[in-house]
C-alpha cells in the first residue's frame, strides 16, 4: 500500500519561503511521476507542479519562477521549494503519486502578515 506523508507547512509572512517534503513508502518511487496540488478554502484543488521519473518538470503559471519541485529517489522523497510566497498561495498542499493514484493527507501553508 502506497503511503505519502507531507511535512513542512506553516505560517509565513509575504515574501517568505517554505520547503515542503513528501515521503513515500510502499511503491517503486523512482518510477512514479510525482506532483504537488493545493486547495484553498472554497476553491477546487489545483495542480501546482509535477516531476517525472527523469526529473522533467511542469509548473502552474501562478507559481512559475517562484516554486521549484525536486526529488531524491534515494530518500523516496519529493520536495517543493516555495519562494516569494504571497497570500494567494495560502492553501492545503497535497502530494500525489500519479502512477499509483495515491494522495497524502496534506499540509497547511498560510501566508499572512
Amino acid at each position: 500500500q502506497v503511503q505519502l506523508v507531507e511535512s513542512g507547512g506553516g505560517l509565513v509572512q509575504p515574501g517568505g519561503s517554505l520547503r515542503l517534503s513528501c515521503a513515500a513508502s510502499g511503491s517503486i518511487f523512482s518510477a512514479s511521476t510525482m506532483g504537488w496540488y493545493r486547495q484553498a478554502p472554497e476553491k477546487q484543488r489545483e495542480l501546482v507542479a509535477t516531476i517525472t521519473r527523469t526529473s522533467s518538470t511542469i509548473y502552474a503559471d501562478s507559481v512559475e519562477g517562484r516554486f521549484t519541485i525536486s526529488r531524491d529517489n534515494a530518500k523516496n522523497t519529493v520536495y517543493l521549494q516555495m519562494n516569494g510566497l504571497q497570500p494567494e498561495d495560502t492553501a492545503v498542499y497535497y502530494c500525489r503519486d500519479f502512477m499509483n493514484n495515491a494522495w497524502g493527507q496534506g499540509t497547511q501553508v498560510a501566508v499572512s502578515s
